[in-house]
């Protein structure tokens, strides 16, 4: 028989687990450990090896020259005593519980103890409770354990779910820090700059006494030339603004926007840039596809630097005309493949909703369309058998179609746009 043969390799499948199982029947008796941690006024016997095999920090401590690494005993500052005595068992069990009362402490300690594993757990569960009323302090706290996905997370839900924090406790709370990176954000999704300043004021009127001498400042952050005038026509005589000469210099900046469209282009600031969720949205209409026609909207969201799809046309439409009025979005004309069209059909994204309007009086592809002054008009195009000059004009009080002058040249797959009231 030669070497080869005689040699044969053994591996036991339950070895750690068996042999871990030992040493937490050796950590519960108190046998052969080495070392007993002291927090606050707990003391959790444990073994060198064990930690030091799971925990960095312990491995740092307890293979070095320092003092501790000689130590029976180690005091352990600022550590919670229960999350410590969890993360010990943790060690030679590789499990824990995870609580809402407790996963704070027990976050911090895994921190500290640089259990990685752990640290990502607690983040992820905290990533569940995400909710308006705690994510401010969630944002905060993660900030403070330098837990940055988590950090980030509860950022970014807080910016999502604003309406719904402003309404909350921790919100009142919130120190002037942290207002003014609320009020710094391009990306708070809020339907106008009216929500942003009524939260501040809200704010600042919960401690008048300490927080009312900051508001120039945290105001100087507020996009005011972009409120509606009446908005900031009121906001004037608020008894919180009216005595600051600071506060009232940044309402006249607002008003002087208003009052003087003309010098527009000298009076822009960073007041003056709209914050992503209220510059509205793009719509991408139809198009061919692989069916040589889609029937999707697809809406492009700014805040979110994304497309999705939001609506279904009612059917196919082929060089049809797209406009917005009264914030509907129209789809007008168009040939479905065979025949040429002269149906109007109204997206309304508010409510997800479609209406058919009144038709046209022609049927029309390769229209323009476009809205000047209220009406919209649709011009020229193709009616199946020949190119038009005529043009119609959608009232949308009287909610009916009339025609117009007619355009001197028959015109198809038209470009239409508005300037200077034309």
């Amino acid at each position: 028989m030669n070497k080869r043969e005689s040699e044969c390799m053994f591996t036991a499948l339950s070895h750690a687990d068996v042999t871990f199982g030992k040493m937490e029947g050796y950590l519960r008796s108190r046998q052969l450990c080495d070392v007993i941690l002291v927090a606050g006024d707990r003391r959790i016997p444990a073994h060198r090896l064990v930690l030091s095999s799971v925990s960095d920090y312990f491995a740092a401590m307890f293979t070095s020259d320092v003092r501790e690494a000689k130590q029976d005993e180690v005091k352990m500052e600022g550590v919670d005593p229960d999350a410590l005595w969890v993360l010990v068992q943790y060690a030679y069990t590789g499990r824990l519980e995870l609580r809402e009362d407790t996963i704070e402490s027990l976050l911090s300690a895994s921190c500290l103890l640089q259990l990685s594993s752990v640290v990502q757990a607690c983040c992820a569960f905290l990533m569940k409770q995400l909710h308006p009323s705690n994510c401010l302090g969630i944002r905060s706290y993660a900030d403070a354990q330098g837990c940055h996905d988590l950090q980030r997370a509860a950022h970014a839900y807080t910016m999502e779910h604003f309406l719904e924090v402003v309404g909350g406790q921790e919100f009142l709370l919130l120190p002037v820090e942290e207002m003014e990176r609320l009020l710094t954000s391009d990306d708070v999704n809020v339907p106008d700059e009216e929500t942003v300043v009524t939260s501040l004021l809200t704010w600042v009127s919960h401690d008048v006494a300490t927080r009312e001498r900051h508001l120039p400042s945290l105001l100087a952050h507020i996009r005011l030339p972009l409120l509606q005038p009446q908005f900031l026509a009121d906001l004037e005589s608020n008894p919180l603004l009216r005595d600051s000469m600071e506060c009232q210099r940044l309402l006249m900046e607002g008003m002087k926007y208003h009052l003087l469209p003309q010098r527009r282009p000298l009076l822009q600031s960073p007041r003056t840039r709209p914050r992503k969720a209220t510059v509205g949205a793009m719509f991408a209409v139809g198009g061919m596809d692989a069916t040589k026609g889609a029937t999707s909207i697809e809406q492009y969201c700014l805040r979110r630097d994304t497309w999705r799809q939001v609506a279904t046309m009612s059917g196919r439409r082929l060089q049809f005309g797209v406009a917005v009025l009264d914030d509907r979005l129209y789809v007008v004309g168009g040939r479905d493949g065979l025949k040429t069209l002269n149906t109007v059909e109204c997206y309304n994204p508010h409510s997800k909703t479609w209406s058919v309007m009144p038709p046209m009086s022609t049927h029309r592809h390769g229209l323009g369309v476009a809205v000047l002054e209220g009406p919209m008009y649709a011009v020229g195009g193709h009616d199946g058998w020949s190119y038009l000059s005529t043009v119609e004009r959608w009232d949308p009080q009287a909610r009916q179609w009339s025609f117009v002058a007619s355009m001197a040249t028959p015109r198809s797959t038209v470009g239409v746009a508005v300037l200077n009231g034309k």
